[in-house]
């Protein structure tokens, strides 16, 4: 029953481009290496194949920061695949001074098998399975970041494993059911509990959710920091829609102060419910990479190819060099519908 269950609700959850936005293919030039030629060949970034014990083989692509202290393991949201979300990996990478590995759900880009609950578990564990194996990374070094759907493998992982570094929640999903209908209760068949394992996690969390997310509602990303066992300061974007967020200059800012912060200061207690509201006055930056990169000066100037197709209408003169068709972007119909997250 779990299965005619998980592939019902497979049809409503997962929605991978097609086709896919990148090849891989194996650069003969560079050994054989695995390369990805839709995007800028990078020195500091490997392609993998990964084998899952459910026996798909998924792409994953990790790019190295030469100074990081952590790694993340990014889980995408839906609608979107590695093609077109290689460039915010290298900006994360660039930005937050980690290690960055991101791969693509069975099923989505050039990984094999079909998009399912179970698969999503699988996939992260292969990721989880090569970071430590492969690159020796900890688990006290390592940062889970989950957006959207992606807070389902990402969560569940992170309530199996008590020693992580952190989390980072980006628009998430208090359960798959929740985003269709504002049930109370969880049933067998709903998919992604979140609300049920997020108190199983031990390791500092921040969670950060637009105000205006017609897609997921801001109320699942509260909960399940009201759920937290050890809350860091959220970051509640005021007018911050489902796939924009990373337009707006305080996003990197705030994540980066978790990130480097991590292990100098405490997180706010389950008795402190801190919030950080961004004012009307702080809205997305129009004309791309200057406006926000402006932030970190020491950093070099990258493009914000890794920027959304989001943006209000209005605002087409100004518009990012290159969008991404990235983290649960779908067309209105479906969006109105509820049928995609």
């Amino acid at each position: 029953m779990g299965g005619v269950t998980s592939s019902i609700a497979a049809k409503f959850a997962f929605f991978p481009p097609n086709p896919p936005s990148y090849t891989v293919v194996a650069d003969e030039s560079y050994g054989g290496k695995l390369c990805i030629p839709e995007v800028p060949r990078r020195e500091n970034v490997e392609v993998l194949k990964l084998r899952t014990h459910r026996g798909n083989e998924i792409v994953a692509v990790y790019v190295k920061h030469p100074n990081a202290s952590a790694s993340m393991l990014y889980s995408h949201g839906n609608a979107a695949d590695l093609g077109q979300m290689f460039e915010l990996f290298v900006e994360l990478s660039l930005r937050l001074r980690v290690n960055v590995i991101g791969y693509d759900y069975s099923g989505y880009g050039q990984s094999t098998g079909k998009p399912s609950e179970c698969n999503t578990y699988a996939d992260i564990d292969a990721v989880y399975k090569c970071l430590k194996e492969q690159y020796g990374v900890k688990d006290e070094q390592l940062i889970l970041y989950g957006q959207s759907v992606g807070s389902g493998p990402t969560v569940d992982l992170a309530s199996r494993t008590p020693n992580l570094r952190a989390v980072v929640l980006h628009g998430p999903i208090l359960s798959g059911l929740r985003v269709l209908y504002p049930v109370k209760h969880t049933y067998w068949f709903d998919i992604y509990k979140n609300v049920k394992k997020i108190s199983m996690v031990d390791c500092p969390v921040l969670v950060i959710h637009g105000t205006a997310d017609e897609v997921v509602d801001c109320s699942h990303g509260k909960q399940l920091y009201e759920l937290c066992k050890k809350k860091y300061e959220p970051l509640w974007i005021n007018g911050g829609g489902h796939c924009n967020l990373e337009l707006y200059p305080v996003f990197f800012k705030h994540l980066k102060r978790f990130v480097l912060g991590l292990g100098k200061s405490k997180p706010a207690t389950n008795g402190s419910h801190k919030t950080s509201l961004v004012s009307d006055s702080l809205k997305p930056t129009e004309s791309g990479a200057s406006n926000t990169l402006y932030l970190y000066s020491d950093l070099p100037d990258i493009s914000r190819n890794s920027l959304d197709t989001r943006l209000d209408k209005t605002k087409k003169s100004n518009k990012p060099e290159k969008s991404r068709t990235s983290t649960d972007c779908f067309d209105r119909f479906r969006r109105r519908k509820g049928l995609v997250w």
